[in-house]
């Protein structure tokens, strides 16, 4: 039996084809995973600081800066507002991430 075409390596040279692709995938899921979760660290974050800001607690932002994030507050109509901000890490080059949250300004 003569073979007119030898396919050994075949799968190698496939595999070596399609493995950039998956890493590059791999890598792709990883980063959305991760600016997924910065998000909800810093949504949480706002959260804590909105409500500690209402009863005037003098470490109220110390919540962002610990979740990696920059605060803007707004007092206004009886609402104390945190808006917190963060750039996402990683390889994916998402715009930066932002959080907002208000409580009720009952030190005030």
């Amino acid at each position: 039996m003569n073979r007119v075409f030898d396919e050994r390596g075949a799968v190698t040279a496939e595999f070596a084809v399609a493995l950039p692709a998956v890493i590059v995938v791999l890598a792709l899921g990883i980063g959305a995973v991760g600016a997924a979760a910065t998000n909800v660290r810093l949504q949480h974050a706002a959260n804590e600081s909105a409500r500690l800001l209402g009863r005037d607690d003098p470490d109220a932002l110390a919540a962002v800066a610990e979740a990696g994030g920059t605060a803007a507050v707004d007092r206004r109509d009886g609402l104390v507002c945190v808006t917190a901000t963060a750039s996402a890490r990683g390889a994916l080059p998402l715009p930066p991430l932002s959080a907002r949250a208000c409580a009720l300004d009952g030190g005030r």
